[in-house]
């Protein structure tokens, strides 16, 4: 890692180490009412590269999880491939993963690449998705973050 990045990553570890309502014991990031995405369409990422508001008129459940879309086609696209269309790390930052954290992202921070999509971490300290394009090597981040998945993801409730 580059001098910038390693003091990045370091800012990253502390603010996300300290933050209340980051780490969380869920397998998925959903809210409440098992809403995934905070109601973003999954199909939206993907498809269009667009992070757009799903509606409750068009719902999916898998895996006992709830998805909404913008539009029918959208809903039976997701039914047809599910898994296709699911987020990176259950939802969680990207980024986090990598560190070995699972973290609450903004639905609107996100990066579609070789047919997957990872979210990220924004608020007033952290901008995660710069951090994470910054380091150039998104293959190598991405193994990390998997390595990391297969530890956190076996943690939840």
């Amino acid at each position: 890692m580059k001098k910038i990045n390693k003091i990045a990553f370091a800012f990253l570890v502390t603010i996300l180490s300290t933050m209340t309502y980051g780490q969380d014991k869920q397998k998925y990031n959903i809210d409440n009412s098992n809403i995934a995405l905070q109601g973003y369409s999954a199909v939206s990422y993907l498809d269009l590269g667009l992070a757009q508001k799903g509606s409750q008129q068009y719902k999916s459940e898998y895996d006992k999880v709830i998805y909404y879309f913008t539009s029918e086609e959208q809903k039976q696209a997701f039914e047809k491939n599910p898994e296709k269309y699911l987020p990176q790390y259950g939802g969680y930052c990207a980024f986090g993963t990598y560190a070995g954290a699972k973290f609450r992202v903004d639905p609107n921070k996100f990066l579609v690449k070789e047919g997957k999509y990872f979210l990220f971490l924004n608020n007033l300290e952290l901008d995660a998705q710069q951090l994470w394009l910054a380091e150039k090597d998104h293959k190598r981040l991405v193994k990390k973050a998997d390595e990391n998945w297969n530890k956190l993801s076996t943690t939840y409730n």
